[in-house]
């Protein structure tokens, strides 16, 4: 248990408070009456089995900042620090600022922001490990960095930075409420420190003496309808009418007339004129860049193949059934097996992969990743069988494959066994986008909370597919000598439909985020300015693509006999879409705005962060910035 000093201060210890039934968000505020864990369960503090005996011990707690006395002396960051030991690069407490007004009149509200402890924790049921646990004591959500395998899921969903992913490390930290000081009957480290009596903590819903306000916003602070913060504020004094971020967030926030919040809007000076940043385009989620691209070319190329012969696609029962079905699963399977292993890379400790099934009853990651694993699993069965089946490989004999089974099962039940995985390898790959595009419908991130991500996903799986089928069987029909004249005019509908699907979200994607403004909005105008020519390359070999496969498709219908420059000009335009597409997902991780607190002019500044990497002060440990590694 924590030790607590003879000298020590009574505005350290908590309040003796009387605790009202339900807090603002309407959830109650006794966290044991509303369920079945013991009243005197232990928090097995530094494996401590002891219980402390502070009173209101399983009542919802939370911290009250006023942000009228807070002078920005960030002495809350350095106690937090000093108490969990942190290193310069992490801070579970973050103090940033907005500033509003004109000279002289000048005036900076100050923000000191740490994890809220919501009633409804998305980093919690996002964490595919489960590292996360609320607890019915004090309410604190607490994470396990030892069951953590870094992938930093929640510092995406949290719209408050408070999970801090630690690239040395590879695991996420955050604040843990001091719950060693609350045994105790002390308040957070934090609290005791601060110098202008800005921080408090208490059971939620009680205003702290010398108070008269417990809101539950503030401005710059984001929608606590996301995540039902516990977290209450003070702010009295008079406030300009817009307020602009320190960092680099093209965002400023304004007040509304008519309720007096003030909403984020877009600060349309920040961005200037078109440019095309393609280096800005490279980003530690490459790896996630070629692995959503693959597993959805991987997956389409397989459906529309063998669902194609099913439904008796000539060209493509002339894959499917001849001896071009096994190499063709051979190479999808070793495709997918390479981009998985390289999304492990991408954790901060790749060989607890394992742990990402853990969550299943609520991380979409967790779902995701079991049912592609389902979907790779079922890939080389299916080649086996396709092996064994005489007719439908077409590369061993019948008597061969019938001396391979057991006399009492004939071939017809393989084939029966072979389609019927067929069907369930699809369905698995199909759930396994469903999935990889819930993964992305955060509401912190509303350039993400669209339902373009899933149009772009699937268009992707068609176009794309449809591409890697030609580029994996044409070479391979050569090598065996096989003809296949038609297979690239045949799969020219899939290309089209992809293409057509992906335009069409991206069309209302951009209708709807700047119409909405917000985060998203800045996102879309940082498309269109820092990355605008970029991005209308991007749409304009889109276009290009579909209007030049419907040409050439119709093209096609005139010909006897396909020629050879038709099918270039195909396996070019496959090229293309493939451009297109690899530009397209680059921008979908470099562009989001998370609802994330305003950080300062170097501290929580993603602009400043990219210029120490660039500039090499992130090897200076003092500046407080890292590269990301492992």
């Amino acid at each position: 248990m924590f030790t607590v000093r003879d000298d020590e201060p009574a505005y350290a210890f908590l309040d003796s408070v009387t605790a009202a039934e339900k807090n603002a968000h309407g959830n109650p505020i006794d966290l044991i009456a509303s369920s079945s864990v013991s009243a005197g369960s232990s928090l097995y503090i530094n494996a401590d089995p002891a219980v402390g005996s502070t009173e209101n011990r399983n009542k919802q707690h939370g911290f009250h900042f006023t942000a009228d006395n807070c002078i920005g002396c960030h002495a809350c960051e350095a106690a937090c620090s000093e108490k969990n030991d942190l290193p310069a690069h992490l801070s579970f407490r973050s103090v940033g600022y907005i500033e509003g007004g004109t000279y002289p009149d000048l005036t900076r509200l100050n923000l000191s922001m740490a994890c809220n402890h919501c009633d409804d924790p998305v980093c919690l049921k996002g964490c595919p490990t489960n590292a996360y646990t609320k607890h019915s004591e004090y309410g604190a959500v607490l994470q396990d960095p030892d069951a953590c395998f870094g992938c930093g899921y929640c510092t995406w969903v949290c719209p408050y930075n408070a999970p801090q992913l630690d690239p040395i490390e590879g695991h996420v930290q955050k604040c843990n409420m001091c719950v060693d000081r609350l045994e105790v009957g002390l308040k957070p480290a934090c609290v005791s420190a601060c110098v202008g009596n800005a921080l408090d903590f208490g059971v939620i819903e009680t205003t702290p003496e010398n108070r008269e306000q417990v809101k539950t916003s503030i401005p710059g602070f984001p929608d606590p309808g996301i995540t039902q913060p516990n977290i209450r504020f003070q702010q009295t004094k008079a406030l300009p009418q817009e307020f602009s971020r320190p960092d680099s967030q093209p965002i400023r926030y304004r007040r509304d007339d008519k309720s007096g919040n003030y909403e984020p809007t877009v600060d349309s000076e920040m961005t200037g004129e078109r440019q095309w940043n393609l280096s800005k385009l490279n980003s530690k989620e490459n790896p996630l860049v070629v692995f959503t691209l693959v597993t959805q070319a991987v997956v389409g190329a397989f459906s529309i193949v063998f669902l194609g012969a099913l439904l008796g696609m000539e060209s493509l029962s002339a894959v499917a059934n001849t001896g071009l079905a096994v190499p063709f699963v051979l190479a999808l399977t070793a495709l997918q097996a390479f981009v998985l292993f390289l999304s492990t890379q991408h954790l901060g400790k790749p060989l607890r992969f394992y742990r990402g099934f853990n969550n299943l009853r609520y991380s979409p990651l967790s779902r995701e990743a079991l049912a592609i694993s389902l979907f790779l699993t079922t890939l080389p069965i299916v080649g086996l069988l396709l092996l064994l089946e005489n007719g439908f490989a077409g590369l061993v004999t019948a008597e061969f494959s019938q001396g391979l089974l057991p006399e009492a099962i004939p071939l017809e039940s393989v084939a029966t066994l072979c389609k019927a995985l067929v069907i369930l390898a699809a369905c698995m790959g199909v759930l396994g986008l469903y999935y990889m595009h819930k993964i992305y419908r955060i509401k912190a991130r509303p350039f993400w909370d669209h339902w373009q991500v899933l149009s772009s996903f699937f268009g992707s799986m068609f176009s794309v597919g449809s591409f890697f089928i030609g580029m994996i069987c044409l070479p391979l029909a050569w090598f065996v000598d096989i003809e296949l004249d038609d297979l690239l005019i045949d799969l020219l509908p899939f290309l089209m439909i992809g293409l057509a699907v992906e335009m069409l979200g991206h069309v209302f994607h951009a209708r709807d985020l700047l119409r909405i403004g917000r985060e998203g909005g800045a996102s879309m105008h940082v498309l269109k300015t820092r990355f605008g020519k970029t991005y209308l390359l991007r749409n304009s070999l889109l276009a290009f693509c579909l209007f030049t496969s419907l040409v050439t498709m119709v093209i096609s219908w005139q010909l006897t006999d396909p020629s050879w420059l038709v099918n270039l000009c195909i396996i070019v335009l496959g090229v293309i879409c493939l451009i297109a597409a690899v530009i397209s997902r680059a921008l979908f991780y470099v562009l989001v705005i998370p609802t994330t607190m305003p950080g300062a002019f170097f501290w929580k500044n993603q602009g400043f962060e990219e210029h120490a990497r660039e500039t090499g002060l992130a090897k200076m440990p003092q500046v407080g910035v890292v590269d990301f590694g492992h």
